[in-house]
């Protein structure tokens, strides 16, 4: 829904407990204790007709009776009461409730409606949100404010956990209290009928006593909100995810990681792994690589840490002449791991550690210690600790062992390094923050720009009539016409209806060819010798092709009389077999899987999922984590495949499923790839009804928002901007006079840091727009002449906006044809309002916003104003 009154939730002046009672098994009971006792400063009014004091609190017999509106209310009555107690709450003006009875969608209430239906009909007009229903509660300690029934409290801290599940959620309590973990927000969602993940994660983002959020989830529910908050929290902080009750089955499961893993978030499996995250991301520093050096004073420790780090696919850094040389000066050995054995003395590991952080290929620095009789630990952790402190990349320590290694621990922990208890545990800190680099930086990298457009109004008019006939399984012919509109190279094929036509197309196509059976209900046409490949000439076609015939009248009689479909055969002796497939994944909606193809595909189980839309970084990204990855880059003399080529391909297939809304299933396998770029073999796509548009967990690039307008005598191009832009937006920001700029950013910015300019133009369709005017420059590539954009709130009640012209164009009306298509666009979104911020001293956009019949209003920060304009009925006056 959105993250409207949310803050009554969480930061309540009063608060009521309906179901309030003494009897120690129930809730209410439990609830009342832990308001009581927590240290809230607010109001608590206790509600139960039974009782007239509760906890030396006033009760009262119902909500009419209340002296005023709770600002929240905590429902633990049977679930019938629910909705009317609702209604009740949200007439009198309580805005935010903790439903903790359970069960109420299994219930059913008036007019056949479950009773959670009939709850969330009687919140809406009222824009009462709820947590739950079957919710533990909440707590967030700063404010000593402990709504849950959870047997234990929770200290302040700057983490937000939320979880699905409330037992796991009071279990996690538990363990946090042990080990001395805080919390700012700590959240038991229920089943999340109203306030769902989304909500929370856009709360959270924005919350600035949150530091990191860790969610505990089941399953997710409006995955493009999901991905949508999930992606804008991710660049502000640390998001880190454990899915619990994993999908064994299918792709499920997979399909989940590629989703956490597009959205910036790092997913860990186990709860241990939840919390040592927070403690690795949050004292993380920048790293540029995955490259380790190890020092310890055990070559066993050394060896447990390679053994650890090598399954988990990261490396030991090599060692410089320049490093090997200090090392051998110092009498420590020049190897990594650099053991520098028991009896080593404290200025060894001084200079150790100094060299190692000054290793220009190590990417950080692990630090490992067992105990010994003959340097005491402390000692050794007062020497370097300093140096690790002020190190430039990040420093992983295991301090091996229990009170011996107690002080040195607690040193290296208050120096704000990273403490593990075992080498195991430290490696997998390191190879979280690899990972969680890995996800941040498919945020931020620039993508290279899009093949050439795809040939859409084809590939449509192949669907619709193959929709007309009543066909959902495409024919080669047809499958081979989509793919190829979308610029997917293929090897030519023709279709036969016989023998005596298989061998007539042989004839034109050329030997050798392969023959297929062509029923398109076959499936796998191996499975039942559907196939057979390298036919030299005629006789040894119309052989193939009648032991073809009589395979299928014996195996599958309903497809006795299929035809053929005749290829020639395709000789590259150095390709790899590939394979990509296009499915619709329950939760995600469509998936695009990439892997080693052939007809041993299944066996190798070597894939890649990635969610659509893709750019070439994430379709690289996609190969990359493959195994046949490796094949592709060459072995022995065989030449390294055409990746730029594969990625290609992988976005024009992502493109197709953005475009085609009845696309159900795609399958190319094989797809070589070889030096000399990719071609496909063999092609199925089966149709659908159309999904509907939200079904794409991220909204893709939308193309229906072009548009080409006239201005100053020629034509523009206004369109939304696309993460292939950076480099044309860059070259914008830079022929904007300084004074353009500080009027832009509040600032006088001389460059655009990488991370901002991923900002600008890499940005969430479904919240966000920008629009860029462009045209051919003298040199016939395209130039940025101006942008506008917005970002909605997630109300979609106000979207904040911007806009900027290039500096020798100022005056010539580009920025009102720039904001007018803004204004149509939110407009027909349903936003309420455009809203923003100017220096005093910028006329021009307080004359925009005028015209266009808005406001310009005072501002308590001084030269500021605030810009407004409603979205209802405003028209640009003309003159």
């Amino acid at each position: 829904m959105s993250i409207r009154n949310l803050d009554r939730l969480f930061k309540p002046r009063s608060v009521a407990v309906i179901g309030a009672s003494e009897q120690p098994q129930r809730i209410g009971t439990r609830v009342l204790a832990n308001l009581a006792g927590g240290g809230f400063d607010g109001v608590i009014w206790p509600l139960n007709p039974k009782y007239d004091m509760l906890h030396g609190l006033r009760c009262y017999p119902k909500v009419a009776a209340l002296p005023g509106a709770p600002e929240l209310a905590i429902l633990c009555t049977p679930p019938a009461t629910i909705p009317g107690l609702i209604a009740e709450l949200g007439a009198r003006g309580c805005r935010a409730a903790i439903v903790m009875t359970a069960g109420l969608g299994e219930l059913k209430g008036g007019a056949g409606r479950s009773l959670r239906q009939a709850m969330l009909d009687a919140a809406k007009p009222h824009l009462l949100r709820i947590l739950g229903p079957g919710s533990v509660g909440l707590l967030v300690p700063a404010l000593g404010l402990n709504a849950s029934f959870a047997h234990i409290g929770a200290s302040p801290g700057k983490l937000a956990f939320v979880s699905q599940s409330g037992a796991l959620g009071t279990a996690v309590l538990d363990w946090a209290s042990l080990r001395g973990i805080g919390f700012s927000k700590f959240v038991a969602m229920g089943e999340g009928a109203d306030i769902d993940f989304g909500d929370l994660l856009d709360y959270l983002a924005a919350d600035s006593d949150t530091a990191a959020i860790l969610l505990c989830l089941e399953q997710v529910s409006g995955a493009r909100k999901f991905m949508s908050a999930g992606r804008l929290a991710a660049r502000g902080k640390p998001v880190i995810v454990l899915k619990v009750g994993r999908d064994r089955e299918g792709d499920a499961d997979a399909v989940f990681d590629a989703a956490i893993r597009r959205a910036g978030m790092l997913r860990v499996h186990s709860t241990e792994d939840l919390f040592d995250a927070v403690e690795t991301l949050a004292r993380a520093r920048g790293q540029r690589g995955e490259r380790l050096a190890v020092m310890t004073n055990g070559g066993g420790l050394g060896l447990i840490a390679v053994d650890a780090l090598l399954a988990g696919g990261a490396q030991l850094a090599p060692l410089s002449a320049a490093t090997v040389e200090r090392l051998k000066q110092m009498a420590a050995p020049a190897a990594n791991p650099l053991d520098l054995l028991a009896d080593a003395p404290v200025e060894r590991y001084a200079g150790a550690v100094e060299a190692l952080l000054r290793e220009p290929q190590a990417d950080a620095l692990l630090f490992l210690h067992a105990p010994t009789a003959m340097v005491p630990s402390l000692r050794i952790a007062e020497a370097v600790a300093p140096l690790l402190r002020e190190a430039g990349k990040n420093v992983l320590s295991c301090w091996l062992g229990g009170a011996a290694v107690g002080a040195a621990r607690q040193l290296f922990a208050d120096a704000g390094l990273p403490t593990y208890d075992t080498p195991e545990k430290a490696v997998h800190g390191f190879l979280q923050i690899a990972q969680y680099r890995r996800n941040q930086e498919l945020l931020i990298e620039v993508p290279a720009q899009l093949p050439a457009a795809p040939e859409r109004a084809a590939a449509r008019a192949v669907v619709a009539a193959a929709l007309a006939a009543g066909h959902h399984q495409l024919s080669e012919m047809d499958s081979q016409a989509v793919l190829a509109a979308y610029g997917i190279a293929l090897a030519p094929i023709r279709v036969a209806a016989d023998v005596e036509g298989a061998l007539a197309a042989a004839a034109a196509i050329g030997y050798p060819v392969a023959l297929k059976a062509s029923a398109a209900q076959l499936g796998r046409r191996a499975d039942v010798g559907g196939v057979v490949l390298d036919l030299e000439d005629a006789d040894m076609l119309r052989a193939a092709a009648g032991a073809m015939r009589d395979r299928l009248k014996r195996l599958r009689p309903d497809l006795a009389g299929t035809g053929f479909v005749v290829q020639r055969m395709v000789r590259r002796p150095e390709a790899q077999e590939l394979a990509i497939g296009v499915h619709n994944d329950a939760v995600f909606g469509p998936v695009i899987v990439f892997g080693q193809g052939g007809i041993g595909a299944e066996v190798a189980a070597d894939r890649a999922v990635g969610l659509p839309p893709l750019n070439m970084v994430l379709a690289r990204d996609m190969v990359g984590r493959t195994r046949v990855a490796r094949l592709l880059g060459g072995i022995g003399q065989r030449a390294p495949a055409d990746f730029e080529a594969i990625g290609r391909t992988l976005v024009q297939v992502a493109e197709l499923v953005a475009d085609l809304a009845e696309l159900a299933e795609l399958q190319i396998n094989p797809l070589l790839a070889d030096a000399d770029g990719v071609l496909a073999l063999d092609a199925h796509i089966r149709l659908a009804p159309p999904r509907a548009a939200c079904a794409m967990a991220i909204r893709p690039y939308p193309q229906e928002l072009e548009q080409e307008v006239a201005w100053q005598g020629g034509a523009i191009l206004l369109r939304p901007i696309r993460p292939e832009d950076a480099p044309q937006h860059l070259v914008f920001f830079n022929a904007l006079d300084p004074d353009d700029v500080r009027l832009r950013f509040f600032s006088a910015m001389r460059e655009l840091p990488p991370a901002q300019l991923a900002r600008l133009t890499q940005i969430d369709y479904d919240r966000a727009m920008a629009f860029i005017a462009t045209r051919a420059g003298a040199d016939g590539l395209p130039e940025t002449l101006g942008v506008v954009r917005a970002v909605a709130d997630p109300d979609n009640f106000s979207a904040e906006f911007a806009i900027v012209v290039r500096s020798d164009l100022k005056g010539k009306g580009l920025g009102l044809v720039l904001f007018q298509k803004l204004v149509d666009y939110f407009r027909s979104r349903g936003t309420a309002e455009l809203s923003g911020e100017a220096l005093s001293e910028n006329g021009g956009v307080q004359h925009l916003v005028r015209r266009f019949g808005g406001e310009v209003l005072p501002r308590e920060e001084a030269g500021t104003v605030g810009l407004r304009l409603a979205l209802q009925g405003t028209r640009p006056r003309l003159s």
